[in-house]
């Protein structure tokens, strides 16, 4: 029996990018552990990856491709061959661009499984080869990229370890126990030596649990109290005049809106007690470093884009911008600009873009010219985890749609898939991985054969190619050649790639980016010294951007700021309070039902702590931890309504509806409801109509970049046993 250790990479969407191990005896993987010499991992996984070899074996795993022999949805399927497949997909899509045009084929994929080569490849060049539709890929956090982009240029984090200098930090919208865990030690070793750690969040998370100090605002108000903090900062002359003048365009302006921010505005429309903000911004103030850290939950609501610009104006006026142990941490992406990628040069120009939130209204008819013929998804599961669900699965159902579905289960969206293709694990094919909470690159080993006939995204990429006739050899590299051509594409743009060569990144250990500073915008010796020493953002002034020209240009409002809901336009808004939606679904009852009479509440979904989205939300052992679908009540609102601990509940709005058991707990503050995102509907216990709580998400866009806004939803709740 030859045993062999293995090394390679979570895939999966966290900002650690773990290294692990996995040992194969006689080509079956029998242990998966964490790289004990991996410098972010450290010897240990969290709860969702560990048993990531009941994920591998599980028994559901789809192994042979699959063609639908009765209706949409009706679980009927035939076994087919590969060539049968390939086939099919590319006889059908010539058919539809002959009618339609190329732009009627939407791919539809997000972080499944990341990396370089089976996601950010793949997701472009078969696509921009074809002429298909564009994704425009907003799900996540494309409203705080944009605004940090525009405001400091670049986004950059500092190393988990640099929170060893701090001396605050405050945890934004963000619960790193669940989803950057990693971080945790860091932030507890810290806070040991004397570091203050404050959360704020609607919800007492895990990681507010340790915090010295939590505050809990109303959803979607946090751009107002960032902006209140700033007020009290500069009203009370704590800010730091001489940086605002040297290091950012736009201060006066923003000084001049700031006075509208006075903290008992603030109050009123947070709903946190004025001496908490008052007292916040003195402490933010007066203790440096201090470290603002947020995630992308933070701004999935419709003011979200500029939630983050008022953030961003925090350190500037504190002059922590460029401080080892201060300023913000949000995302290390902008670090690794790969090259090479796309190949547009030899495609023809892009297709018009789909955003990816509206992919119910897009199915339905919302896109039109042409409309989308035909669907093909990796990488994702939009029935389960895209807004607007319900009219998703109207979508999904229409009998002209050619849906193709490439996945590891029969998820809720394969389930309503024309073809459905079998995808390999992580363990069976070979990947490069960057990080966006730290600067490493680790390769990913094949450890095992693909299982039955699956086969990677990348494989199959070439598959299609070769079927559509096109011959390009960049269509038809291999992994490990993918991998090169970027890697030395890369190195000619961007200096922290040079040097880092393939045969490098198998020996099996992380290779760090050659970064001249590990300092966010510190300034560097070879940027010289063009404003007098000091940090340097890669902005079109050099300086933080208070105000941004481009936004202006762009028609969109230059300073942070923050709209009423009632301001904020809305794309296709639906009516959140139309009447009543009984259990069966069907017509709207005319009459009021029970619990209307109460108002309604504001649903945030964050994310589990056993899932990654609906990754791994099948498997058996994270689903008996996470325990049956739940929505979280505070006690006020639950006797509000008559609501008792372990009810079943119904959640409802304009939208949909779906059932939850209550959990009634201060956790959470009153006025929201909070149930964990990535449930796979069919597997919810309490229906048997097979929703979760994106039944009830909107599909409206944010203030910037097509951000999705999940949290910006108003619904009603009652016991399941009431009837209107």
């Amino acid at each position: 029996m030859t045993m062999q250790r293995i090394h390679g990479a979570c895939p999966h969407d966290c900002p650690d990018t773990c290294g692990v191990v996995t040992e194969v005896e006689d080509g079956r993987a029998v242990k998966f552990y964490a790289d004990p010499q991996h410098p972010i991992t450290e010897g240990w996984l969290c709860a969702k990856v560990r048993p990531y070899l009941e994920r591998v074996y599980h028994p559901d795993r789809l192994q042979y491709p699959l063609r639908r022999v009765g209706p949409k949805g009706s679980g009927q399927w035939a076994r087919i061959t590969w060539d049968e497949a390939i086939a099919e997909i590319a006889g059908r899509w010539r058919e539809i661009i002959a009618r339609y045009g190329a732009a009627a084929i939407l791919p539809y994929s997000y972080s499944g499984t990341l990396g370089l080569v089976q996601m950010t490849v793949t997701s472009s060049r078969l696509w921009n080869r074809l002429g298909a539709s564009q994704l425009e890929r907003s799900i996540c956090g494309a409203a705080a990229e944009f605004a940090v982009e525009a405001t400091l240029g670049v986004r950059h984090s500092p190393p988990y370890e640099h929170v060893a200098h701090s001396k605050l930090v405050i945890i934004w919208g963000h619960n790193p126990a669940s989803t950057a865990p990693h971080f945790m030690p860091h932030l507890k070793n810290a806070q040991r030596s004397g570091c203050q750690v404050v959360v704020i969040d609607p919800r007492r998370t895990r990681t507010a649990r340790g915090a010295d100090w939590h505050l809990a605002p109303l959803p979607n108000t946090d751009g107002v109290l960032a902006l209140g903090l700033a007020h009290v900062i500069v009203a009370e002359k704590l800010h730091d005049e001489a940086w605002l003048e040297t290091r950012t365009v736009g201060w006066p302006q923003l000084r001049e809106r700031l006075a509208a921010y006075e903290p008992g505005r603030v109050a009123a429309i947070t709903g946190l007690p004025e001496a908490a903000i008052i007292d916040l911004a003195r402490l933010y103030a007066t203790t440096q470093p201090a470290l603002i850290k947020f995630a992308d939950g933070l701004q999935r609501h419709r003011n979200g884009g500029q939630t983050v610009r008022a953030l961003l104006t925090l350190p500037a006026l504190t002059g922590q911008y460029g401080v080892c142990g201060g300023g913000l941490a949000y995302s290390t992406s902008g670090y690794f600009k790969w090259a090479g990628v796309s190949h547009w040069e030899n495609c023809p120009p892009p297709a018009r873009k789909v955003n990816m939130n509206r992919l119910g209204a897009a199915l339905t008819g919302e896109v039109i010219n042409p409309p989308v013929m035909s669907l093909y998804v990796f990488g994702s599961n939009p029935a389960a985890i895209a807004p607007n669900a319900g009219l998703i699965r109207q979508g999904l159902q229409r009998e002209d749609l050619f849906t193709v579905v490439h996945e590891l289960f029969m998820t809720d969206t394969a389930d309503y898939a024309d073809i459905v293709l079998p995808a390999t694990s992580q363990l069976e094919h070979a990947d490069l991985h960057k990080a966006y909470g730290h600067t490493m690159l680790t390769y990913n080993q094949p450890a095992i054969p693909p299982l039955g006939e699956s086969k990677s995204n990348w494989e199959v990429m070439g598959l299609l190619a070769a079927a559509l006739g096109f011959d390009e050899p960049w269509l038809h590299q291999s992994a490990d050649e993918v991998i090169e051509e970027i890697l030395t594409a890369s190195a000619k743009h961007n200096p922290a790639f040079r040097g880092i060569t393939l045969e490098q990144l198998k020996q099996g250990q992380p290779v760090p980016l050659a970064l001249e500073s590990a300092t966010p915008f510190a300034l560097s010796p070879s940027q010289g010294q063009g404003l007098g020493g000091g940090p340097y953002f890669p902005t079109p002034s050099g300086k933080v951007e208070l105000y941004s020209q481009h936004m202006a240009e762009a028609g969109l409002d230059p300073l942070p700021g923050w709209l009423e809901p009632e301001q904020v336009e809305q794309f296709d808004p639906v009516n959140e309070s139309s009447p009543h939606l009984p259990p069966e679904g069907g017509q709207l009852l005319t009459s009021p039902a029970p619990g209307r009479g109460s108002p309604p509440l504001t649903l945030i979904s964050g994310a589990a702590h056993h899932f990654v989205t609906s990754s791994m939300a099948n498997q058996p052992s994270l689903l008996e931890r996470e325990g049956t679908p739940f929505v979280e009540i505070h006690p006020a609102d639950a006797a509000a309504r008559g609501i008792a601990d372990g009810e079943t509940l119904v959640v409802e709005n304009g939208r949909g509806w779906c059932k939850l058991r209550a959990v009634v707990t201060d956790a959470v503050r009153p006025g929201v409801l909070a149930s964990p995102k990535g449930r796979w509907a069919k597997l919810n216990p309490s229906t048997s109509s097979g929703r979760n709580v994106n039944w009830t998400t909107p599909d409206a866009l944010a203030d910037l970049a097509g951000q999705s806004t999940f949290h910006s939803n108003r619904v009603w709740i009652r016991r399941a046993e009431d009837r209107g």
